[in-house]
């Protein structure tokens, strides 16, 4: 969505349509001017805070940092404070998204502001209302003329104030600045609505023929992946839009916000008439889930929008060796090879021999970020003790100088001194805070660490007791962010460290021991290796990537099931750990994590404090399918993913269900289009059936999703409200409240259905192939499935197998004589095997 430009160049008019209550979607802008916002060290107050992200307003998550503080004391409510002029560097082309949406992530506090500018064309003089929404400041400017502004700087919170304006006849040129502070994940963004006025159209300045910048816009608007994945071959997009005349194109392709890696670009020509941009070969290409920036330019236009794939080299790594030494070997030579330059891809450097230059620039190139505390730098702490630990003579002795050096300026807890904002507040962050505290101060136990000013061995001390207090937490309650994929590799960073080099032999036990459990949660909700089942925070780069996942690499480690992908956090420590540690893993989970027995697996279970995560999973051979149950009804949703289904033994052939928390694709949004749900549904479950009744706020979305890769699928089909498919034995039936629409162009072409609405329901049903016949057979026996009242506010399906199944106000279900009660799941879970059939039909 930037454009450069060549500001003396002959401006036309892009011309589109803007009707009373629209938003104002075609805008130049200027390049983001970024300062870093540094405040004076000083300590917070604060925990570990279970339920952060499940939030009391909207999205609105409440903690506030010393900078935040002060960056409001200094400006909320007050003009902002405009910054330079207007200088045509970028445009802003909508694709869908009502605003203007630059947010990113920013590792330190950063001041962030923009300038953007657009035409509103009317025939007519007049009185028009414009509406201006954003989480930060704005000032407004009609025709030069300062309008008006806002200034609520609430971290990540919009805030919306009406404008009354005069338009002249003809142009009106509409500027804005916009400013705020930038915070880890920010959501940096306007939205200008034209509430009323004269009949009017946007008409936005470019400068090549208008028809021209249109052609590109629908080039990119149409353009999609020519894959849902790539395991192997060309890599490709698609447009239904060809251009009429010869353009360039440039593809930057880069990794999610925590990769530290810099971006490849790729120059490609696009020729009139072509419909296929081809990117190059999967073998050639970076893995995991990657963000394909493509930049279209014709004469001095650039106009581009972001994609986002996965790559997986399933070609090149084969098959999983049969042995678990064979595995260990193959996961730390991969990494090494292949992981990126990372603290963690050293450590694997170094576990398998490979010490040397090249491994000691890894580990330095990460240190400026731990001593300014960045963001994350937990994540790179915890590695690189164990690199200093363990091989510190194999690596230059100058380096070692300097990790030490960054060991002892780090801030290892909020009630430290420092002005940085590192999320303290998760439970993932808070362990790694705590373990690189009990484990760099038993490292360096005489030397004396400077935000804390403790000697070593006091600083061990206090992260002694605070890892064991985590470990408190964790045996009571499990995973805050429950079943988590993105989180247990996190977990399993921090826990395998305290097992593999904990000083204390009651440590090292408490973390075998919360390892064996993270790895049984998995194989209970694993479907042949791979974890499927609803998560308490999840991303489209964790979703979508089943195969480069890192639960994967794990699962390929223990079981052989999966692939690796090329950023990994926990990865090496595993196969560490196994090879030279000791960890042992029950060896009756690999028949549960690859479920191929004739029976089904019933899994209840409960997760976080107060069990406020109730969780349940059946997979079969056929199939997989895990959910919430009786969660956050109807409440504004975060990260959660409640619904997620897998068919037959292809990873990729999965589906989940959600509200969009917004309509830009590859967004920041916590949700984003795929990561989590606007609005959180009632959710009820019984084997393999589920009910979803979405009924979303008026502010959001009007449309509810299901992520449905059609291509994946050996055979599926659509028809008016209902869609079917079929992978391996795996069938799935959905059933929408309306006619599910398929959408057959853009980023998700092929791959996503639409159930139009804010209050839409969708029913859903698992099959078996070798029991159910074909999909056809399958579509028509359990096509009538309809949800009616019953009694004392009950919901009822009466479904051929399983007879009437009653969904109760309190989340409670009914079926086949039992009772499905979440209210009693504990937290250890049961697990119950159950007949593939109807329970007493011999299945």
């Amino acid at each position: 969505m930037n454009m450069a430009v060549t500001s003396t160049a002959k401006m036309d008019y892009l011309r589109r349509p803007l009707g009373e209550g629209m938003p104002v979607t075609y805008w130049q802008l200027g390049a983001t001017a970024e300062a870093r916002y540094d405040v004076p060290d000083q300590p917070m107050k604060g925990e570990m805070d279970p339920f952060f992200f499940m939030t009391k307003h909207k999205n609105f998550i409440p903690h506030e940092y010393p900078c935040r503080t002060a960056f409001a004391a200094e400006r909320r409510g007050k003009r902002p404070n405009v910054v330079g002029a207007f200088e045509l560097s970028r445009f802003w082309l909508p694709f869908g998204s009502p605003r203007v949406d630059l947010s990113s992530f920013w590792f330190r506090p950063t001041v962030i502001g923009t300038w953007a500018r657009t035409t509103i064309a009317v025939k007519q003089a007049g009185s028009a209302t414009l509406r201006l929404g954003t989480c930060g400041g704005a000032v407004l400017f009609v025709n030069g003329a300062e309008v008006g502004w806002m200034a609520d700087y609430v971290r990540n919170l919009e805030a919306r104030q009406a404008f009354s304006v005069a338009l002249q006849a003809g142009e009106n040129e509409i500027a804005i600045f916009f400013d705020d502070l930038a915070e880890r994940d920010a959501r940096y963004f306007f939205q200008m609505d034209y509430v009323c006025g004269p009949a009017a159209e946007q008409a936005l300045p470019v400068p090549v023929q208008a028809d021209v910048a249109g052609e590109i816009e629908a080039a990119l608007d149409k353009m999609h992946f020519e894959r849902p994945v790539y395991r192997s071959g060309e890599v490709a997009l698609m447009t239904s839009a060809a251009l009429s005349v010869d353009a360039a194109a440039v593809i930057t392709i880069a990794g999610d916000f925590m990769s530290r890696e810099d971006p490849v670009k790729i120059e490609r020509g696009l020729k009139a008439g072509v419909t296929r941009l081809i990117v190059g070969e999967t073998e050639a290409l970076s893995s995991d889930f990657r963000h394909f920036h493509v930049a279209v330019s014709l004469g001095g236009f650039t106009a581009s929008r972001v994609f986002g794939v996965e790559i997986c080299h399933a070609e090149r790594q084969g098959q999983a060796a049969g042995d678990l030494a064979g595995r260990v070997r193959e996961t730390l030579d991969e990494i090494s090879r292949y992981g990126e330059p990372d603290n963690v891809t050293a450590l694997a450097r170094l576990g398998s021999g490979r010490f040397g230059p090249e491994t000691d620039r890894m580990i330095a190139d990460t240190l400026p970020a731990i001593i300014d505390c960045h963001d994350c730098a937990d994540f790179a702490l915890v590695p690189l003790l164990w690199c200093r630990t363990a091989y510190g003579a194999n690596i230059a002795p100058e380096v070692v100088a300097e990790i030490d050096e960054a060991i002892l300026s780090y801030r290892y807890w909020m009630d430290e001194p420092g002005n940085d904002v590192q999320w303290y507040f998760s439970e993932n962050h808070a362990l790694l805070f705590h373990t690189a505290a009990y484990l760099a101060g038993a490292l360096l136990p005489k030397a004396r660490f400077k935000r804390s000013g403790r000697l070593g061995r006091e600083q061990s001390a206090i992260g002694l007791a605070r890892v064991c207090a985590w470990l408190d937490h964790f045996e009571k309650w499990e995973m805050a962010e429950f079943n988590s994929a993105p989180y247990f590799p996190i977990d399993l960073k921090g826990l395998t460290a305290l097992f593999a080099l904990a000083p204390d032999a009651d440590v090292r036990e408490r973390a075998h021991k919360a390892v064996r459990r993270l790895v049984t949660i998995i194989a209970r909700s694993a479907h042949h290796g791979i974890l499927t089942g609803a998560q308490g925070r999840s991303y489209e780069h964790t979703l979508r990537a089943a195969g480069s996942l890192e639960l994967s690499g794990i699962s390929r480690l223990i079981w052989g099931k999966g692939n690796y992908g090329r950023r990994v956090h926990a990865l090496p420590q595993m196969a560490l750990c196994l090879r030279d540690h000791g960890l042992e893993i029950p060896a009756d989970l690999t028949a549960i994590a690859d479920w191929q027995e004739s029976e089904a697996q019933e899994w209840c279970f409960a997760q976080g404090q107060d069990r406020v995560a109730r969780l349940y999973h059946y997979k079969t051979q056929a199939y997989s399918i895990g959910t919430a149950a009786h969660y956050r009804w109807n409440e504004w949703g975060y990260q959660e993913t409640v619904l997620h289904i897998r068919l037959g033994d292809n990873p990729d052939a999965q589906i989940w269900i959600n509200h969009p928390g917004e309509t830009i694709h590859s967004g920041y949004g916590r949700p984003s289009y795929w990561g989590g749900s606007g609005s959180l549904p009632r959710l009820w479950h019984y084997r393999g059936l589920a009910v979803m009744i979405f009924e979303c706020a008026p502010e959001q979305p009007d449309f509810t999703h299901a992520w449905f890769p059609r291509q994946v699928f050996d055979a599926s089909v659509v028809t008016g409200e209902t869609a079917v498919a079929r992978s391996g034995n795996g069938l799935v039936l959905l059933k929408g409240s309306a006619r599910l629409e398929r959408v057959g162009e853009g980023p998700t072409a092929g791959n996503e259905m639409r159930l139009p609405g804010r209050r839409g329901i969708w029913i859903i049903r698992l099959g078996d192939a070798g029991r159910d016949g074909s999909e056809e057979a399958f579509a028509a026996r359990f096509a009538g499935l309809a949800l009616v009242p019953g009694e004392n506010d009950a919901l009822v399906i009466n479904d051929p197998d399983y007879g009437p199944v009653t969904f109760h106000a309190d989340g409670r279900t009914a079926a086949e004589g039992r009772l499905v009660d979440p209210g009693q799941w504990g937290i250890e879970g049961n697990a119950t095997k159950l007949p593939p059939g109807p329970i007493g039909s011999g299945g």
